[in-house]
C-alpha cells in the first residue's frame, strides 16, 4: 500500500520531471512518464527492499534514526546488497558499526539539489570492501553522477570542509568590516564561482602560472603569509548574524514564498550550468 507521502512525492516529481523532460535536461534513457510509473510507496520496509541491489538511505541527519534503519536492513539484506547512507556529516564508522554487512557498506553523500550538481562523496567505513566502493562508484557513473572517493573517513568528509572553510572566512571578512554581504556573495558568484564551476583550486593554481611548481615557487611564501592572518572559528551569532541576516533578507525575504520562489531561480540556474556541462567537450 502506497503512503501519502509517497503520493505526494511522485505529484511533485512529475512536475519537476516533465520540466526536465521539456528543457532537455532529463536523465536517463526512459521519458519522464515512464520513469514515474517505476516509483512506487510502501510502509513495510523488507517490502519496499525487496530485489534491491543498491539500497540509498535518505532519513532525516539523525545519528540513531539512521542506526536504526540500518539495523533492520542489515537482518534482512543478502550478501550483494550495498548499502549507502546520503549523510553528510555523520561518519561511517558511527553509521556501520556492529553491522554483519559492514563490508558491504558506505556513505554516498550528494550534493544538494543532487539532480543538477552531481558530485557524490563515495565514503567507506574502515571495513568497507574495495569492491562495493567500485560498484558504486560504477553505479554513480552509470546514472549520470560524479562520484569522487574519499580514500579515509574524516569529519565534514570532503565538499563540506572545503564549504565550511569558505564559509568561515567570509563570516571573519564581514565580522571585521572589510566587505559587505552582498558583495561577500558576489565574490564567489562573479569571481571564484565562475571557474570553479569548472575547474578546482588545484588546476587554477597549476593554469594561472607555467604549472603547479611554478604557481608555488612564485606564490607560495605569499599565500602563507595570508593565512597565518586568518582568525579563529566564528562564533556565527551575535551582530555579525543580525548584520548578514539584514542584508539576505533584502535581497530574499525570509518567509516560505520568497525563499521558495529563489531556490526555482538557483534550481534553474543550476540546471542550464549543468546542461552546459554536459555539452562542452571533454579536456
Amino acid at each position: 500500500m502506497a503512503s501519502p507521502a509517497a503520493d505526494v512525492v511522485v505529484i511533485v516529481g512529475r512536475k519537476e520531471m516533465t520540466f526536465l523532460e521539456q528543457s532537455g535536461s532529463l536523465k536517463g534513457s526512459l521519458g519522464a512518464q515512464d520513469q514515474l510509473s517505476l516509483i512506487s510507496g510502501c510502509l513495510n520496509i523488507q517490502e519496499a527492499v525487496e530485489g534491491a541491489l543498491h539500497i540509498q538511505e535518505c532519513v532525516p541527519e539523525n545519528l540513531e534514526l539512521k542506526k536504526k534503519i540500518f539495523a533492520q536492513l542489515d537482518q534482512i539484506i543478502d550478501d550483494q546488497v550495498v548499502l549507502s547512507s546520503s549523510t553528510s556529516c555523520l561518519l561511517p564508522s558511527q553509521l556501520f558499526a556492529g553491522l554483519a554487512h559492514v563490508q558491504q557498506c558506505l556513505v554516498a553523500h550528494p550534493v544538494n539539489p543532487p539532480y543538477y550538481v552531481p558530485l557524490v562523496e563515495l565514503v567507506p567505513h574502515p571495513e568497507t570492501a574495495p569492491a562495493t566502493v567500485d560498484r558504486t562508484h560504477a553505479l554513480m557513473r552509470k546514472i549520470g553522477q560524479s562520484p569522487v572517493r574519499v580514500l579515509k573517513e574524516t569529519d565534514g568528509f570532503v565538499l563540506n570542509r572545503l564549504q565550511y572553510a569558505v564559509i568561515s572566512e567570509a563570516w571573519r571578512l564581514v565580522e571585521e568590516g572589510i566587505v559587505s554581504p552582498s558583495d561577500l556573495d558576489l565574490v564567489m558568484s562573479d569571481g571564484l564561482g565562475m571557474r570553479y564551476a569548472f575547474i578546482g583550486p588545484l588546476e587554477t593554481m597549476h593554469l594561472n602560472a607555467e604549472g603547479m611548481l611554478s604557481y608555488c615557487d612564485r606564490y607560495s611564501e605569499g599565500m602563507k603569509r595570508v593565512l597565518k592572518t586568518f582568525g579563529p572559528i566564528p562564533e556565527f551569532s551575535g551582530a555579525t548574524v543580525e548584520k548578514v541576516n539584514q542584508a539576505m533578507c533584502l535581497k530574499v525575504p525570509a518567509d516560505p514564498e520568497h525563499l521558495a520562489a529563489r531556490r526555482r531561480w538557483r534550481d534553474e540556474c543550476l540546471q542550464r550550468l549543468a546542461k552546459l556541462k554536459r555539452q562542452m567537450p571533454s579536456q
